[in-house]
């Protein structure tokens, strides 16, 4: 393969510049996540009180120990709980990620009680759709570790209680395609959320503390009359002992958790063992990936640097290289395994949409996974772009995109503006996984693009009506739209509300990557299904 020499100095004021505005961004995102950790942490008296540990505790002794765990969207619900930002606490009141348990890799979804009694957070709803989501599309078994307030009554919006439902009929889907769906009851699981635990194949459930009922002893006295204990209309031992709904009893949180490990353990869902192969590592340090990528999305990159850090040996093979060079397509290896590339080193014309709608044709005829790293400011237009068929050879790669056969999986790395999100296989055309580096920035098109956008729509408007431009009125619409685009353009803000799958240190890539692809070829490993389901989206 052709190797890539890198021109990099890392002692140049632009990369130190660059290294600086990323480990910044970094130290926010720490920042942000850390306070889900603490709110949840505040708990623990009260929890080691009632004998019960707290849920990342679960999520913890629940894990094997020393494997990898990829926990997602953890920025989920940033800045929809309250307006200040400050003090907002993302994670959407779930704890989710796949990870391995008795060596069966599983997808966790894990209320996080410790905050609001596990009560919905802003944005969890979308939240647990999309787990739900990748565990059916990658055939996952489906741990939960439910304790929950349910919805807040107070915040009651009717669209969440009917898209609710998706969430139960997922879980029945999960069945039907052969998934394994084992559930942990540790405390409430109530009204709609009792099908959380009832739609369940393998139901734990911990003596004392379980609680699992359509109606709780106000609501039924309040529809009825009748007036019960929360331990006689849904414990563990009525539900375990009369109505059947329990499978197993355990006497504690660590008891029940070791009884889930002992199922997945015993249905050998890993039975084949995965077969590796050698390889080289990166000729150049992961480190570099911080100071590679501008914070000013509007200043070029050579992405072929970053794809020098992430597959093995920097050994690249381009495809095309001297047709629509700014697209840069080609072929490589991560851990061993052949992976294609689509990237941009700069916006997307005619020549070089029609290359990698080529190339996408190419890999799916090979079986060959594909990477986008979304570096791009769009489609290039004009009359010349226009004449030369830049909506036609768009749509072509678009179409490509989404027709295509292997697994995609996209990394927002800088821009993702207008249409070249779309065919960089933005969120939109449901890559098999997406995620953020902390700079990535997606939008329709930049701040300053829309506000020059209407401001000559607003001066063609006062020509046509013979009026005088009010440059002040003007100046001040123009600050507003830039405003509004640049806060929402911004990786947060867009991770906030579920528009990728987590916000990822750049250093991480190469690791992340290794994991994706190898749950995507177990996933095609697995028996076909008898059942073929579309997955419900949010």
């Amino acid at each position: 393969m052709a190797k890539i020499l890198s021109s990099v100095s890392t002692d140049a004021e632009t990369f130190v510049a660059n290294r600086k505005g990323m480990t910044d961004l970094l130290d926010q995102m720490e920042n942000i996540e850390s306070r889900t950790r603490k709110a949840s942490e505040k708990s623990r008296e009260r929890f080691e009180k009632r004998h019960q540990l707290l849920p990342r505790d679960r999520v913890a002794l629940l894990l094997d120990p020393g494997r990898p765990f990829i926990e997602l969207s953890k920025l989920a619900g940033y800045g929809l709980d309250q307006e200040e930002t400050e003090k907002s606490v993302p994670g959407g009141g779930v704890i989710a990620g796949i990870g391995y348990v008795s060596g069966v890799r599983c997808m966790i979804n894990a209320s996080d009680s410790g905050i609001s009694a596990g009560a919905l957070q802003p944005m969890g709803l979308d939240k647990q759709l999309r787990i739900q989501e990748i565990a059916l599309e990658n055939k996952l078994p489906y741990v939960q570790l439910v304790e929950s307030a349910g919805a807040n009554l107070m915040a009651y919006r009717v669209e969440d209680f009917v898209r609710g439902g998706n969430l139960f009929r997922n879980i029945a889907r999960f069945s039907a395609a052969g998934l394994p769906v084992v559930t942990i009851t540790h405390g409430s699981s109530t009204a709609g959320g009792a099908y959380q635990t009832g739609l369940s194949d393998y139901i734990i459930m911990v003596r004392g503390r379980t609680r699992v009922f359509l109606a709780g002893p106000p609501l039924l006295k309040a529809a009825t009359g009748e007036v019960a204990t929360e331990e006689e209309l849904g414990g563990a031992e009525m539900h375990t002992g009369i109505s059947g709904l329990g499978d197993y009893m355990a006497e504690d949180d660590r008891e029940a958790i070791g009884l889930a490990r002992s199922i997945l353990k015993n249905i050998e869902w890993n039975a084949t063992p995965r077969e590796t192969k050698s390889y080289a590592e990166p000729a150049y340090d992961r480190e570099d990936l911080l100071g590679l990528m501008p914070m000013d999305h509007r200043r070029p990159v050579d992405m072929k640097e970053v794809i020098a850090r992430l597959v093995d040996g920097a050994d690249f093979v381009e495809f095309g290289e001297r047709y629509g060079g700014a697209t840069v397509c080609g072929n490589a290896k991560i851990a061993g395994w052949p992976i294609g590339i689509i990237t941009n080193n700069g916006p997307i014309d005619p020549s070089g949409a029609a290359k990698a709608t080529h190339f996408i044709q190419a890999c799916c005829q090979a079986g060959t996974p594909i990477l986008y790293l979304n570096n791009t400011t769009g489609f290039l237009v004009g009359r010349s772009y226009e004449e030369a068929g830049s909506i036609k050879h768009g749509s072509k790669m678009i179409q490509a995109v989404t027709t295509a056969t292997v697994p995609q999986f996209t990394i927002y790395c800088g821009a993702s503006f207008g249409a070249g999100n779309y065919g960089m296989c933005g969120r939109g055309f449901h890559p098999r996984f997406c995620f953020s580096w902390p700079n990535a920035k997606t939008a329709v098109m930049g701040g300053e693009q829309a506000a020059g956008t209407m401001a000559v729509v607003q001066e063609m408007r006062a020509e046509r009506l013979g009026e005088d431009v009010d440059h002040e009125k003007l100046d001040a619409l123009k600050s507003r739209i830039t405003e509004n685009f640049n806060r929402q353009m911004d990786a947060f803000y867009t991770s906030a509300r579920v528009l990728d799958d987590g916000v990822i240190d750049p250093r991480d890539t190469r690791d992340l990557m290794i994991e994706l692809m190898q749950i995507a070829r177990e996933a095609d490993d697995r028996r076909p299904n008898e059942i073929q389901f579309a997955v419900a989206r949010p």
